[in-house]
């Protein structure tokens, strides 16, 4: 029996779940809790393989190795279907290309590329640059060339409203789907009318970045279902709230000389270890042990 590919199992999933919820996971122990709180797909962002990995900004400054080893601890750990952020592509075509292999090779069930130049900033940050649309269509055709398995997902991301307007934004869109794009993401959208346009005019899947203190509202489900938007994403959400009990736990074990004051919002240690399967790997392990 022939096991589905991962982008066949993301497609599954978008046929499933409306808008298809996609949550952000920075680790693989990350995925692991994403996988048992029912989520059908995940995200491997940018920022957080710049963030979390290296304590970086979001700037383009990790690569694909970065990204590559962050992604194949995931999906080790995790079967949900990884949803990938590749910035604008690490260079030229042929890296381009490269990265479409490297990817799919370990198991990634889709990318993103972005229209921003090599130089991107955060999608939600002022002073954004984008590429010719040309430029961009050759990303895009450069992607669906490195891929060998015809369901491993292209999407193109158009950083293009905020910096040109909403018809240049479609009209880029529009012209990523002509190039081969499966999927488009549309970036840093205010209003649902706009995204509504977007999920009319575009006529493949439309993806909604939900990152929070950004310029995109934590609009509901419903009211994305009703726009159209298939996917509704939330990069880095898990890992803001992580950062911020980090911070707190660190500062109460300093300035009071202990935990017990947070006991109570930490995960046990059962908790960690039913996630982990810890017990059964520990029995086996015990049986492994040579006879005296």
């Amino acid at each position: 029996m022939v096991l589905p590919s991962s982008g066949q199992l993301f497609r599954a999933a978008l046929e499933i779940e409306q808008p298809l919820q996609i949550v952000g996971a920075i680790n693989a122990l990350s995925a692991v809790q994403a996988e048992r709180a029912g989520f059908k797909a995940i995200y491997l962002s940018g920022a957080g393989v710049a963030n979390a990995s290296f304590a970086l900004p979001d700037l383009g400054i990790t690569s694909l190795q970065d990204v590559l080893t962050d992604a194949a601890r995931i999906i080790n750990a995790c079967k949900l279907p990884l949803l990938v952020d590749v910035d604008t592509g690490w260079g030229t075509d042929l890296t381009i290309e490269r990265a479409v292999r490297e990817l799919e090779r370990i198991g990634v069930a889709a990318i993103h590329i972005e229209d921003q130049v090599a130089a991107k900033r955060c999608g939600h940050r002022p002073g954004k640059e984008l590429v010719e649309t040309a430029e961009m269509v050759a990303r895009v055709q450069a992607a669906c060339h490195g891929r060998t398995d015809a369901n491993f997902i292209i999407m193109a991301r158009t950083d293009a409203l905020q910096t040109e307007g909403l018809d240049a934004a479609i009209a880029r869109a529009k012209s990523y789907v002509s190039a081969g794009a499966d999927m488009i993401f549309a970036e840093a959208v205010e209003k649902l009318e706009d995204y509504q346009r977007f999920t009319t005019e575009v006529g493949v899947p439309v993806l909604a970045n939900l990152t929070e203190f950004g310029r995109t509202p934590a609009f509901t489900l419903a009211q994305l279902r009703d726009a159209g938007i298939q996917m509704a994403l939330y990069p880095l959400t898990a890992f803001r709230a992580m950062n911020a009990a980090a911070k707190n736990a660190y500062e109460t074990i300093r300035n009071s000389g202990s935990q017990a004051s947070i006991l109570d919002q930490l995960q046990t240690r059962d908790e960690l270890y039913r996630i982990l399967n810890y017990e059964q790997a520990e029995q086996r392990n015990s049986l492994q042990k040579p006879q005296k």
